[in-house]
């Protein structure tokens, strides 16, 4: 009888490690791990990626795999800035995703550029989130801190890297950057921020092997390492998804996306061009405030986050982190519309519908971004740490009018990093060996009329209050 086959899938998040042990053939999940991170408070959000490293030992030896596994890889957290020095370790902290500061950098990329001709390069209008702009925050406010960068890396690469000894990348996750496009890094766009090309990793083709375990590490040595992905890339590979099938992902932030036939390119900035983990395109539109944000409204009112009530006016934007769609980079949360008869449950749905409507009045956008129809009666697949809540479910399906399947398996994230592993042994496309395990298999909630007087009150909301939301991140 032949020995059971097993790869490690990883998603190193902003909130935590989780490991999964993956049978290669059966797609069980043999062993699971997590570790906690920390993240900075106040106006900046940074992590240190040594705890990720920390991290990602400790979730892997929990799996109880980490010493027979075959092949791992690692998926992480989009757009944060990694900078290392000669000796490779951090120079500060990583500037994460969700860092707004370098907002007025963004905007002045955009406006050397133009908003089109940076879709047209890069594939997307880039945002405070993006690396470009934190880069280029990091040159305008800490220039000692960049006198000693030796190299510049993404949280995926960094942890990839620190396996390998491989300065590498893939495309998925460098399409986040602001700097590559379909053509490679963008010197242009470098010399505008002033970032050295040699300082970047390689991108390897997609399904590549960015090398082998080292001695010395958490996983056994000579373990084939894939090359690795972005967290909403890594996800598109553990449901399999095929072009067109939308998924609204619940995290700490939000997001919508589908796989494209074709290159995006809005030059709105509503939707980012990202690429995916294969050969194809990853359209993406994403908030900054989604279960936390719903959460911490519940522990203001004093409800449990299902405790929610139907009914009544009220209008919450729960931009607590400033906001991203909307474009809103120092906005604060706003209640409007409240009454002496308003409960604290109307007050808690109504921030679920407000983290909501961004995300879903960005779906038709994203589909024909990737050259794709909307097509309502298409399922939508819900997934994150919100998918399984009874009230997210109910907010999605009403603000949607859609169906919506709620897969069994948890941790797309992790599988499909496990997926891009298992291929490299199989030689499949990692989106058919996710597809072979029936990872996106769940059940379907049946559709429900659209209630299109919530959506047209949030939007109408958000119209008069842009004016009190425009403020500069530093005006907080």
């Amino acid at each position: 009888m032949s020995a059971q086959r097993v790869v490690i899938g990883v998603d190193s998040s902003t909130q935590s490690t989780k490991a999964l042990a993956v049978d290669i053939d059966t797609g069980a999940v043999v062993g699971e791990g997590r570790a906690a991170h920390t993240v900075s408070e106040g106006v900046g959000r940074e992590s240190d990626p040594e705890q990720w490293w920390r991290a990602l030992g400790e979730a892997m030896a929990a799996t109880g795999w980490a010493d027979r596994a075959a092949a791992c890889s690692i998926a992480g957290q989009q757009h944060g800035l990694v900078t290392l020095d000669a000796a490779g370790r951090p120079v500060r902290p990583a500037l994460l995703w969700n860092d707004v500061r370098s907002a007025p950098q963004a905007a002045g990329l955009a406006a050397a550029f133009g908003a089109a001709e940076l879709a047209r390069r890069t594939g997307s209008v880039p945002a405070a989130a993006f690396t470009a702009a934190k880069w280029a925050w990091l040159r305008a406010n800490e220039p000692a801190a960049v006198d000693r960068v030796a190299a510049v890396r993404l949280p995926h690469d960094f942890l990839t890297e620190r396996l390998t000894g491989e300065p590498v990348t893939d495309r998925g996750d460098a399409s986040g950057t602001g700097w590559w496009g379909p053509d490679g890094y963008d010197q242009d766009v470098l010399d505008r921020i002033g970032l050295d090309y040699g300082l970047l990793p390689r991108v390897l083709p997609p399904g590549a092997r960015a090398g082998v375990v080292r001695a010395g590490m958490p996983l056994r040595e000579g373990a084939l390492v894939a090359t690795g992905t972005g967290d909403n890339m890594a996800a598109a590979l553990g449901l399999g998804l095929t072009p067109g099938r939308p998924v609204l992902s619940l995290g700490t932030s939000g997001t919508v996306y589908a796989v494209g036939r074709t290159r995006p390119a809005d030059p709105s900035g509503t939707v980012a061009g990202f690429a995916d983990a294969l050969g194809g395109w990853l359209p993406l539109a994403c908030t900054l405030n989604c279960t936390l944000a719903v959460d911490r409204f519940a522990a203001l009112v004093g409800r449990d986050r299902e405790d929610v009530e139907a009914g009544g006016t009220v209008v919450v934007l729960p931009y607590l982190d400033g906001e991203r769609t909307p474009d809103l980079p120092g906005a604060s949360g706003l209640v409007h519309g409240l009454r002496h008869d308003t409960t604290p449950g109307q007050l808690l749905q109504a921030a679920y519908d407000g983290a909501a409507h961004a995300l879903l009045a960005a779906l038709d956008g994203v589909l024909r971004a990737g050259g794709e129809s909307p097509a309502p009666d298409e399922p939508l697949l819900l997934i994150g740490g919100g998918a399984r809540g009874g009230a997210w479910q109910r907010t999605v399906l009403r603000l949607s009018g859609r169906a919506v399947q709620v897969p069994e398996a948890r941790e797309p994230v992790a599988l499909g990093a496990a997926a891009q592993a298992a291929a490299l042994l199989t030689g499949e496309p990692a989106d058919a060996v996710a597809r072979r395990w029936g990872t996106a298999g769940g059940r379907v909630l049946d559709p429900v009329p659209r209630d299109d007087d919530t959506l047209e009150r949030i939007t109408s909301t958000l119209r008069r209050a842009r004016a009190l939301q425009e403020v500069s991140p530093e005006e907080r």
